[in-house]
């Protein structure tokens, strides 16, 4: 058996291949898009004969750089003169607009060469997206271009290039091919071009591309060093058959190779890099010898270990085309022989090797994404991530933006305060039809308020004050605020929404918060919360007072000591003090926590605590049950967790013994549970909250377990409340836990609500691997943070490593994985860079929704993508 390498090489140091030169009367480029990225004139290849534009209208980011002249390619080709980096912002983004719109396939190429252009010899290496979703790698300094066949779901088509902190990312040339309907389409995904060749023409001539090939496809030229290389002069493609629906070149189809004799066939095996991934293979025949009168070659393509087998008959001239199905496992080995009968050895003319891209995530609703363009144009919007997909992927969220991740996502809440906009306000503000949340405050928006915003049925709170817009309140709007289904700001407090403003005896009143642009916007929450922490801490005590005395019932001392039996059973302890079992008179379970004299904690967190539990009610996070404040008996009286704290549970220290039926180590469903469970105790503090919650101090101890094994968020002593989404806490003694603390609080000292999504993050962290967030040496010398010890082995691509071993594999990999990249979103070392934690949520909703334990299966580590190798 002989053994023949294929390899495909662009590498523009290789001394340039011979051309052909071809006449040609007349060219159809309908359903072209030709890019010359950084170019500033147009102007025609003078081998493709195709006209290259300027990117300018297609990106609004990015510097044009030039290639170092010493590399340039030898033949001077114009294309690889410049270059588009992009030095600034996550995600940069083309926008392509073909003539034929959605539905239809395109190629699609990006094109690269590095050229030195920084002087700096220094690859970069970033990830390239096509829509939403994740296209390829660019981690290479030579020529070398990536390309699909895609089928997009909207008009408008976004190539994006993405910072992955390895470099500054670029683009030569970016260019669309609209191709006809039934070729190169799946019923879902991409594919994505790892090899093309024209078999059996010389490695002198040069790739095959327009405009002999209508589609602009490349054929680069390849040869077995043991096969026979026969060619014609040549071939009949206007026939109706399958060759000429892909109407492959009579130039290329007219050369092949075939075996020495009747009896040998091709093997042709390749071993791919990464398991997982599908390839399929578009073999290409055509008969271009002449046989004896009567005979024909017939062909077979065929599978080893599987099923596949195509047998077709060759005509003499006639194209044929073999498409396999998709295959994933490893090494790939297909043959081609010809039938015993037949007499004649295989020939092969052209093949095409793909993997099937995934498309996993689903584009932000086009209505939704319709009217943000409209804003950001008419508003002359220049924000770095204002580019793509404005909901999609969840780490490229839009600053200002929160979207619901349903199917499609939508827009839920925009916030473009104090944004400089100008002119009045866009009709594209009322078709964002599931908004919630609007605030365009402190703008030099003028003009009327529109009323259509009355129309947009989930909008539940409206801020317009400190811009100049006339003071009518229109009266739909008016209605909305009078049912009490908006919240609604505007500058002037007299301001009357009553007809004529007349004052009638049982009529309702309504309340306009005003806002100033010093202090913010103070919305009510549930009808009236002050702002604690704003107050001289002797309104602070006398607040609280009040607000504990009207809200909650008051225990007294003696009282606490019955119900916890003169304190017998401590069942917990933190900063705060000890936490007793106690028994409510009607029999209730009941957690007591009592202040300590020498806690670290005093009286102003007790009052926080108090404060906040007295108001905020949700299913998960914990609840008060009363207070006792008598001189320095200070007591929290919370409802009982049956199954303690999560850290307990992970660690195999839990103190209590669990539920009756419940096993100590918690199930991969379990974990996922606790964390959706958490997620939405967060998500209520910071977006049901108005102002918004910040914890600052998430953590796994914080989160405790009701007997059902239901997560509550509990530990409020250190939470603070903030106006604005810009508004922070700055701290000269940061609070928080070591470990959990955001690293630019650090920094800056700067409490955000970010901050706790990185803290949240580590907690994720914890749930997947059980291990603690530090981990100290024997002999207590060193400690590694959990991020320390796990990065890695994630890049890697091992996580199994990281899997918590009380699980014993009993996992599903995919939500794993999925956990993962959320938890590294969520841990990014600047807050810009996280998502919200209602993303998050979402995130998590989808996962849970789908999980339920199974065991993982064994992944396969397999060789590099080696080109195919035919025997």
């Amino acid at each position: 058996m002989i053994e023949i390498h294929w390899t495909c090489s662009n590498d523009l140091t290789k001394k340039p291949r011979f051309h052909l030169i071809y006449f040609f009367f007349s060219l159809n480029l309908q359903g072209f898009i030709s890019i010359d990225c950084g170019a500033t004139l147009a102007y025609t290849d003078a081998r493709t004969l195709i006209t290259y534009e300027s990117d300018e209208g297609l990106i609004d980011s990015g510097k044009i750089m030039q290639t170092s002249r010493m590399l340039t390619y030898q033949n001077d080709r114009q294309l690889l003169k410049n270059i588009r980096t992009f030095p600034n912002g996550t995600r940069n983004c083309y926008t392509l607009r073909p003539n034929q719109g959605k539905n239809t396939t395109y190629l699609i190429r990006a094109t690269f060469w590095y050229g030195n252009y920084d002087g700096e010899n220094q690859d970069p290496s970033f990830d390239l997206y096509i829509d939403i979703n994740y296209w390829a790698t660019v981690d290479y300094s030579y020529y070398r271009f990536e390309e699909i066949m895609y089928v997009p779901k909207a008009d408008d088509i976004q190539v994006c290039l993405v910072n992955t902190g390895k470099g500054v990312p670029f683009i030569s040339a970016l260019e669309l091919r609209a191709l006809d309907d039934g070729i190169y389409r799946l019923e879902s995904g991409f594919l994505q071009l790892h090899w093309r060749h024209d078999i059996g023409r010389s490695l002198e001539y040069d790739d095959v591309r327009h405009p002999i090939d209508v589609y602009d496809r490349i054929w680069t030229p390849q040869n077995y060093n043991f096969g026979l290389i026969i060619n014609t002069t040549a071939i009949d493609v206007s026939d109706n058959n399958d060759a000429n629906k892909y109407k492959v070149p009579g130039e290329v189809l007219r050369t092949a190779q075939r075996t020495r004799s009747a009896s040998s066939r091709f093997d042709i095996q390749w071993s791919p890099s990464k398991s997982g991934k599908k390839w399929i293979v578009y073999f290409y025949f055509v008969e271009i010898e002449r046989l004896t009168s009567g005979l024909k070659r017939v062909v077979t393509v065929s599978m080893i270990d599987n099923n596949f087998t195509k047998t077709v008959s060759l005509e003499y001239l006639k194209p044929v085309v073999v498409v396999s199905p998709q295959v994933d496992w490893s090494p790939i080995t297909f043959s081609i022989d010809s039938t015993n009968n037949s007499g004649n050895p295989p020939i092969l003319n052209a093949v095409e090797f793909y993997t099937v891209g995934d498309l996993p995530f689903v584009p932000t609703a086009q209505d939704d994404v319709k009217a943000i363009i409209d804003i950001k144009a008419t508003y002359h919007i220049k924000r770095e991530s204002w580019q793509g997909d404005p909901c999609v992927p969840i780490n490229y969220t839009w600053d200002g933006l929160n979207c619901s991740y349903e199917n499609p996502p939508r827009i839920i809440s925009l916030r473009l305060s104090s944004s400089n906009l100008t002119g009045g306000m866009v009709s594209a503000l009322s078709h964002l039809s599931r908004l919630e949340y609007l605030d365009l405050s402190n703008n030099q928006l003028t003009g009327t308020i529109p009323e259509t915003l009355a129309g947009l049925q989930n909008l539940t709170f409206l801020n317009l004050s400190g811009n100049n817009l006339i003071k009518s309140v229109p009266e739909a709007l008016k209605k909305r605020i009078l049912d009490k289904t908006l919240n609604m700001s505007l500058d002037d407090a007299n301001l009357c929404l009553a007809d004529h403003c007349q004052q009638k005896k049982k009529q309702k009143t309504i309340i306009i918060a005003v806002a100033t642009s010093v202090s913010g916007l103070f919305v009510v929450l549930f009808g009236a919360l002050s702002i604690i922490w704003l107050i001289k801490p002797k309104q602070i005590a006398e607040s609280s007072q009040r607000t504990l005395r009207s809200k909650n019932r008051p225990f007294k001392y003696r009282e606490v000591s019955k119900i916890t039996e003169n304190f017998g059973r401590v069942i917990g302890e933190g900063g705060f003090g000890k936490v007793y079992l106690g028994t409510l008179d009607n029999g209730t379970i009941v957690a007591v926590k009592m202040l300590s004299e020498s806690s670290r904690q005093g009286y102003k967190e007790f009052q926080a605590e108090a404060q906040l539990l007295m108001i905020l009610h949700h299913k998960n996070l914990v609840s008060l049950f009363g207070y006792c404040n008598e001189s320095k008996h200070m007591t929290l009286i919370y409802e009982y967790m049956a199954n303690g704290n999560l850290r307990e549970h992970l660690s195999g220290e839990v103190k209590i013994h669990p539920t009756e039926g419940h096993s100590q180590v918690l199930t991969w469903s379990n974990r996922l549970q606790i964390a959706m469970d958490a997620a939405q105790g967060l998500d209520y503090l910071h977006n049901g909250c108005k102002p918004s919650i910040i914890h600052r101090d998430m953590k796994t101890t914080n989160i405790l377990l009701n007997e059902d094994f239901q997560a509550k968020v509990a530990d409020f002593g250190l939470s603070r409340a903030f106006a604005t989404e810009k508004d922070s806490h700055v701290s000269t003694c940061p609070a928080g836990t070591p470990g959990y603390l955001d690293p630019e609080v650090h920094s800056s000292g700067n409490f955000h609500k970010k901050s706790d999504v990185y803290s949240f993050g580590v907690v994720l962290f914890e749930l997947i691997t059980g291990q603690p967030v530090i981990t100290r040496s024997r002999d207590g010398s060193a400690s590694i943070h959990i991020l320390q010890w796990l990065i890695p082995i994630v890049e890697s691509g091992d996580i199994q490593r990281i899997m918590d071993p009380r699980l014993k594999g009993k996992f599903d990999v995919n939500s794993a994985w999925k956990i993962v990249e959320i938890a590294m979103s969520c841990t990014r070392p600047t807050s810009i860079q996280r998502p919200d934690i209602h993303q998050v949520l979402a995130e998590l909703e989808s996962l849970v929704s789908k999980s339920s334990d199974s065991i993982e299966m064994t992944s396969v580590v397999l060789p590099s993508d080696n080109a195919p190798v035919a025997r």
